[in-house]
């Protein structure tokens, strides 16, 4: 146990950098004494102590403002950044080198009994406020989006945004954790590629409509909408929207 309170110890010097000194990271900071209170309080739970362990947590929860129950099992290195509102469920489990922010909920969706809150891999970053609900695996290297609302599992090396929680894939990139201006907002992406069909189709009826009045016979051409660009098509009666990011989108809403 020991071992596992100096790696909580060491990673808030890594990850935040307010940290200044030990006195005040022991004496000043939440989410490290929650932790502590965590450790024993698990110990107790482990040997099948009632009450005590409940009560621990208890007291932790009314000083530090974060509600860990005795039952979750939190590895080595977990950084609960500023931690008020914070809520971790029985049969949570945590991976090491985690970093949650305030006002998550890793927590169940019923009452059904066993394993029913979310098992999270090493080095997730949760973002504030973000809520991860059910018996979900999510992966090593996940970073989920302040706000967002996971219902589902999710693979390693991803970023889930949105509400419902929707995956952008990073491949190749290398983000540090603390980066959460990088966040993509996938409902942008989508909007603006809706917008450039609009244009893009408005342009189309524009120009068939000049071509009419000066013709003065009735023309109609369809048109096929490929990443960005307009193809006639003989044989389909109505434009098809096609693009990647409407796509990844509409795909991230299965994870």
């Amino acid at each position: 146990m020991l071992s596992t309170l100096r790696a909580d110890f060491r990673i808030i010097f890594e990850r935040d950098p307010a940290a200044r000194n030990w006195l005040e990271v022991l004496f000043c900071y939440p989410g490290l004494q929650a932790l502590m209170f965590h450790r024993i309080a698990h110990g107790l739970h482990s040997i099948g102590l009632p009450f005590i362990p409940r009560l621990i947590s208890h007291i932790a929860r009314f000083l530090t403002g974060i509600e860990i129950h005795p039952g979750a099992t939190i590895g080595q290195g977990v950084f609960i950044d500023h931690g008020m509102g914070v809520v971790i469920g029985e049969t949570a489990i945590i991976g090491n080198y985690a970093l949650i922010y305030q006002g998550v909920t890793l927590g169940g969706t019923g009452k059904e009994s066993g394993k029913r809150h979310p098992t999270l891999g090493e080095n997730v970053v949760v973002g504030a406020g973000a809520k991860v609900l059910g018996n979900l695996l999510i992966g090593n290297n996940v970073r989920i989006g302040a706000g967002s609302v996971v219902l589902r599992d999710v693979p390693s090396d991803c970023t889930v945004v949105g509400i419902p929680g929707r995956i952008v894939y990073r491949s190749g990139v290398r983000v540090a954790p603390l980066e959460h201006n990088n966040l993509p907002d996938s409902e942008a992406e989508v909007i603006r590629a809706l917008v450039n069909r609009i244009e893009a189709l408005e342009e189309q009826i524009n120009t068939l409509q000049r071509q009419q009045s000066t013709d003065k016979t009735p023309v109609l051409v369809s048109y096929v909408v490929k990443n960005g660009e307009n193809f006639p098509d003989d044989s389909a009666p109505i434009c098809s929207l096609r693009d990647k990011a409407i796509q990844q989108f509409l795909d991230g809403a299965g994870i």
